[in-house]
């Protein structure tokens, strides 16, 4: 066998690892990617969610698709939810796929506050920590629509918000699956409350550093509830700017960081830390390596030869891939044996059917499979814009 770094197995993405009680047979992890599939009225995970993820099953660790923790959280067109029976009996479907295959899966849980649209929530406005329009735009039936002015959740929506996730994470292990995800990056819900310029509050849930993380922190410990052991990841975004509301300065940045630490005392099983845009960022994320004392996933502009010098100089325990995995179900095998990886089409990225979902073949099948062909003429394809 050849040992040129194109073709080992003995790279640092192939070795196993342990990300809290999560045992990883490789350290190629498929990032969340929203795709927009559960096109129907209950949003619940189809036949095609199963096919997806199973085809993804080699990855170490999948994280699904940012997923709604209850009817409230909603804030953008056909992505599955996981707070009624109809749902968890979906996912039941794609976590047998998976594990049947040795796969292992956890489930991202998703509130979008702010972020979200009249359009979605029946008329309501949405809630967020203030009444403070985050200035962004929210995918509809009708297509991008400006964020309004939301309102300020109270005291006891955001107890009720709490046990929302609380009893999305119950119901992610009665779906099957190995874990949860807490999405606290970007422009959503748990962000809102982390960033001062969105979160006015002076009561506990904001007023300073510690009042702002106070829900991330909450919903952490209640997600951990139902799982025996470290099954919970948080995903965080320092670095990621997001129009006039969500600057990175070195506010946000210590914020981020004392909030890293502050992890340190609480069931959490990975941080799943999004890099700077542009090359990894490899100074940003051993930073964060020395503030987490628990295992790392680094995300964010990595490749194969990347994402290994990162393992491989302790920077990470394992690296996520997002856009590669769209394209490259078999991402693991084309790392292993230094195979070319194909390109995905960013026009059936969000919403649609079969093409471009589960029709992207492996890297030894010379066309694509014609097994989808029957559900892709009676799903069609998306004519929608691209969201990211």
């Amino acid at each position: 066998m050849s040992t040129t770094p194109h073709t080992t197995l003995d790279q640092p993405l192939l070795r196993p690892v342990d990300l809290g009680d999560l045992r990883l047979p490789n350290r190629v992890v498929m990032a969340p990617l929203t795709r927009a599939r559960a096109a129907n009225p209950g949003l619940v995970p189809t036949e095609l969610h199963a096919a997806y993820y199973a085809q993804r099953a080699s990855a170490g660790l999948i994280v699904t698709e940012a997923t709604w923790v209850g009817e409230q959280a909603i804030g953008f067109v056909d992505v599955p939810g996981i707070y009624h029976e109809e749902q968890v009996a979906g996912w039941r479907r794609v976590t047998d796929a998976v594990h049947a295959l040795g796969g292992r899966i956890v489930l991202q849980l998703w509130h979008t506050g702010a972020a979200s649209h009249p359009d979605h929530l029946g008329g309501r406005r949405p809630a967020g920590p203030s009444a403070v329009n985050p200035h962004l735009k929210s995918f509809t039936r009708g297509g991008f629509q400006e964020t309004v002015t939301p309102r300020e959740m109270s005291t006891a929506e955001i107890a009720a918000t709490v046990a929302d996730y609380r009893a999305a994470a119950a119901n992610a292990r009665r779906a099957g699956f190995d874990g949860v995800e807490v999405a606290a990056h970007g422009s959503y819900l748990i962000a809102q409350f982390l960033h001062p310029r969105l979160n006015r509050r002076t009561d506990g849930y904001g007023g300073d550093r510690a009042g702002r993380r106070r829900l991330l922190l909450e919903i952490v410990d209640a997600v951990a509830e139902p799982w025996d052991g470290r099954r919970v990841g948080v995903r965080l975004a320092p670095y990621l700017a997001l129009g006039d509301r969500f600057p990175v300065d070195e506010g946000t940045l210590a914020d981020h960081e004392a909030l890293a630490v502050e992890l340190n005392e609480h069931p959490v099983a990975y941080l799943h830390l999004r890099g700077p845009d542009g090359a990894p960022g490899f100074e940003e994320i051993a930073r964060y390596r020395r503030l987490f004392h628990g295992p790392l996933i680094a995300n964010n502009g990595f490749d194969r030869e990347s994402a290994n010098a990162a393992i491989e100089a302790g920077t990470s325990d394992a690296v996520s891939f997002a856009t590669h995995f769209i394209a490259n179900p078999d991402l693991v095998t084309r790392f292993a044996q230094g195979r070319e990886l194909a390109a995905g089409d960013p026009g059936t990225y969000y919403g649609g059917g079969a093409v471009g979902y589960i029709d992207y073949p492996a890297s030894t099948d010379s066309s694509r499979s014609s097994a989808v062909t029957a559900a892709s003429t009676s799903s069609g394809s998306s004519a929608r814009p691209t969201a990211k």
